[in-house]
């Protein structure tokens, strides 16, 4: 345990990403299997320990230290396991008992029952150093905040021989810890590891934001477009099993097996490969809002009035393979050949459609689709387009984010002018800044009503602008909130983009906003001039939610990374 916790302390200062690889690729050449294995587990994110609680943690702190001078002490630090493992109270005389490996840790606390938690879990951080009471905590409560993805963690293993990141990212859904095989075909000492599982996932492709100078280097007639839909992508697979019968998985675009929470859609598949698609609610033909898809996500029990209401429905982009044939090393247009006949033969009565291609010949000729859908060819299902994929006929199935082969071209957000209200501290390194905001806009009877919270779209620069705004401007406290001065004449004015817009009953304002972030400080505006309630009144359609803003053509209007 205590070499685990020296890595992650040395990775959380390092902020240089080839450093980060080196210090991980080091730790799993002189580190001995299972304890590298739970440790790149760990690193990512591939670990959970159901009855390792926040709260748990809080309780047994309390226990020992004075429970005013810990809520002080959390909230200038920031961070809860950082917190604990400093002010910890070291038992008395001297511990020489040697903690136990990660695997034994690892072990116990996936097998612990919640009584035995405490006494455990206490033991533990008597026995280690601040460093490693960090680390345990950390490691049990799943938020390691280190700098590292799994990605970065999964190029370390390549780097223990002569393997790149995506041929470690291609055999990786079918693996579990503690991956001794794969250290042994990493180290050129095993053979490549194989799934034996029917429908495995495959690692889904990603694209990059496309900006105003990218398309001088692009040429229109190597790529192909196609629309962005405003769902969650997913990846459905039928194969059959070893007995026979086919086995059907819907997949999250990170591997989470999500069948359970749509049994119509996966009842319905009737075709033997893996697709690509987005997920979407669709009612009479047409593509239905993010806000009534939000009503199927995430629920543990589907009811048959809820399947009756919100039918899932699969809108293909891409084939990766059929009949046990992988695809992914064809070009984009053979494997959207294959899809298109795919699709024709297996209707799925309704649940399965193709993604239309957007038919093009210059960059000014898909920013006009881009910008009014409607009229190039998504008809009545407009308002559901974020935007455009690009996509070069030539390019290959490849995992992660490779730039060149895919690009997303999105439709320009909303924005209002809204007021800052209130604003909270922020956690981890953000913890001495005030970060956290709520904003709102004005009623018809001059009452400022709160709309939206942001927490990202800001410079360090202007972190620390708002940070001085709010303690200069605080007019109330309420336990880690601060109220600041928000008047017709004096105040702070942000320009705030978001996705949508949708009715909620839980918002005092009736609105919920999608995706909020905050574009720009409008220093220059006084706050009586911001927006009111009624102008985003106007942007709900009948449906309950904001349509699609029109974007300007190619040069004009903010970019997609910008504010975000």
């Amino acid at each position: 345990m205590n070499r685990f916790a020296a890595l992650l302390d040395r990775l959380a200062y390092e902020p240089r990403r080839n450093g980060k690889i080196r210090l991980i690729a080091d730790y799993l050449k002189h580190t001995p299997d299972p304890e590298r294995g739970w440790a790149l587990a760990a690193l990512t994110g591939a670990l959970s320990f159901r009855n390792a609680k926040p709260g748990l943690i809080r309780q047994l702190i309390s226990e020992r230290t004075d429970p005013v001078l810990f809520a002080l002490s959390y909230d200038y630090v920031g961070d809860l396991s950082e917190t604990v493992a400093l002010m910890w109270p070291a038992p008395h005389g001297r511990n020489d008992t040697e903690p136990p490996p990660l695997s034994a840790i690892v072990h116990a606390f996936t097998h612990m029952g919640r009584a035995e938690m405490p006494a455990v879990l206490a033991g533990l951080l008597d026995r280690l150093d601040e460093t490693g009471r960090w680390a345990l905590l950390k490691l049990i409560t799943g938020g390691l905040r280190i700098g590292v993805s799994a990605r970065l963690a999964k190029t370390a293993v390549a780097a223990l021989g002569e393997l790149t990141p995506d041929d470690i990212e291609l055999v990786w859904p079918g693996l579990s810890p503690p991956y001794e095989a794969l250290f042994a075909w990493a180290e050129g000492h095993g053979a490549r590891p194989e799934t034996d599982d029917p429908a495995p996932f495959r690692p889904v492709m990603l694209s990059h934001p496309v900006e105003d100078a990218d398309f001088a280097a692009l040429d229109p007639a190597a790529f192909r477009a196609e629309w962005k839909w405003d769902g969650i992508r997913v990846q459905a697979v039928r194969a059959p099993g070893a007995d026979g019968r086919h086995v059907t998985r819907l997949y999250s675009r990170t591997g989470e097996d999500i069948s359970g929470a749509f049994p119509d859609l996966a009842e319905a598949l009737a075709f033997d490969g893996a697709v690509d698609g987005e997920l979407l609610v669709l009612r009479e033909g047409r593509v239905q809002s993010f806000n009534v898809l939000q009503q199927r996500l995430n629920r543990k029990a589907v009811t048959p009035k809820m399947l009756g209401e919100f039918p899932a429905h699969i809108r293909a982009y891409d084939l990766l393979a059929e009949k046990g044939e992988d695809l992914r090393e064809l070009p984009f247009d053979a494997r959207r050949a294959r899809l298109e006949a795919l699709v024709a033969a297996h209707p799925e009565a309704g649940r399965l459609d193709l993604s239309p291609l957007v038919p093009f010949a210059s960059w000014e000729e898909l920013a006009a689709a881009r910008a009014d859908p409607a009229a190039h060819g998504a008809q009545s299902e407009a308002e559901a387009v974020e935007g455009v994929m690009l996509k070069r006929a030539d390019s290959f199935y490849l995992p992660g984010r490779p730039k060149g082969p895919w690009w997303k071209w999105k439709r320009d957000p909303h924005s209002v002018d809204a007021v800052l209200m209130y604003a909270q501290r922020g956690h981890g390194k953000r913890s001495s800044y005030y970060s956290d905001y709520t904003f709102g806009v004005w009623t018809e009877a001059g009452e400022l009503v709160p709309v939206g919270k942001a927490y990202f779209g800001f410079t360090d620069a202007e972190l620390i602008e708002i940070d001085r705004f709010v303690r200069r401007h605080t007019v109330n406290r309420f336990g880690p909130v601060r109220e600041v001065v928000h008047t017709p004449t004096e105040g702070l004015v942000l320009e705030v983009a978001f996705e949508g817009l949708a009715r909620s009953t839980r918002h005092r304002s009736g609105l919920a906003m999608r995706f909020p972030r905050i574009a720009r400080l409008r220093w220059d505006k006084p706050p009586g001039e911001a927006d009111r309630l009624e102008t985003l009144e106007r942007m709900i359609g009948d449906e309950g939610h904001a349509p699609r803003r029109a974007s300007g053509v190619l040069g004009k209007g903010r970019s997609p990374a910008q504010g975000a």
